[in-house]
């Protein structure tokens, strides 16, 4: 199904996802990111290379001292419309430097001209094709930011619904996980980088009049016995901490091993902010828990 292509974007110099200023169409915001991604900062030693699967886009991004025998999938954020930018890039790029892994970014398609189910398809396609090349599940993890939070979730319960052998470990940063709850997000407390306007908007695009209760759309709606190991990062004053929290209990109360981290004073997906203390910190507890999963079913 295919939506409408009439969505505006409000222009940030500093987010991709704040109300600031005047406003960008959806194909000038789009356009600004991509011209962005030539200015990606990297860890020193990092190669960059293409890999189409069925005609989804995705790169590779191979640290200098990676262990070629596992994976990082990378599922980026903004808001489901709105492609992966160059601090998404030095993101995943750093994480996987501290994991020693190779990482897998995928350019899933976007919203509003490709409304849900389109992303969650186009990674679950690549997934499997990463099986079909001979990666074993237990040296595969997936992680994303903010929309690739809700992703990597509708991920997971997807290829356990199907059947699948799931990855060895999840993480989740800033995750979205409850698209029904936008009336009430927006009484909550102040985020320097989101806004309840915006989370509304691009929710919208990506539901395209689907029930926001499917678990594969709010996966805190879910039953989410069987997912593997999850770890669950957040910031003390963004808007969706409470989508972190809630996510955390409801995977406790499914016997998912889980552990929640919430930083005061943090915003929406901080760590894209590689030079704070805080996001290196928070970056390397998410890859030492990944690494530990990964290495732990060799």
């Amino acid at each position: 199904m295919r939506g409408n292509t009439s969505l505006t974007v409000p222009r940030s110099p500093r987010s991709i996802v704040e109300l600031l200023g005047t406003e960008l169409s959806l194909p000038e915001a789009r356009s600004m990111i991509e011209r962005a991604r030539r200015i990606s900062r990297l860890p020193p030693g990092t190669r960059r290379e293409v890999w189409n699967v069925g005609g989804v886009r995705c790169e590779w991004l191979l640290p200098e001292q990676a262990d070629s025998s596992w994976v990082l999938v990378y599922l980026h954020g903004g808001g489901f419309v709105l492609g992966r930018t160059a601090l998404h890039v030095g993101l995943a790029a750093t994480l996987g430097h501290l994991c020693a892994a190779r990482v897998l970014l995928i350019d899933y398609r976007l919203a509003p001209e490709h409304p849900y189910p389109a992303a969650l398809e186009d990674v679950t396609l690549v997934y499997r094709a990463l099986l079909a090349a001979g990666w074993a599940p237990h040296r595969i993890a997936i992680a994303g930011d903010s929309a690739g939070g809700n992703l990597t979730l509708a991920t997971l319960l997807s290829l356990r619904d199907a059947g699948h052998p799931l990855p060895a470990a999840a993480a989740c940063l800033s995750p979205v996980v409850d698209l029904a709850d936008s009336e009430e997000r927006s009484r909550r407390g102040r985020d320097r980088w989101l806004r309840p306007e915006v989370v509304t908007l691009f929710n919208e695009a990506y539901l395209n009049g689907q029930d926001p209760r499917h678990p594969l759309i709010s996966p805190v709606y879910g039953d989410l016995r069987g997912l593997p190991p999850l770890v669950i990062h957040a910031g003390g004053e963004e808007l969706l901490r409470e989508d972190a929290e809630r996510l955390a209990t409801a995977a406790w109360a499914a016997g998912v091993q889980v552990e929640l981290a919430i930083y005061p004073g943090m915003w929406h997906v901080w760590q894209l902010s590689l030079e704070l203390p805080e996001a290196q910190e928070s970056l390397r507890r998410i890859a030492r828990f990944l690494r530990q999963h990964v290495w732990a079913e060799v």
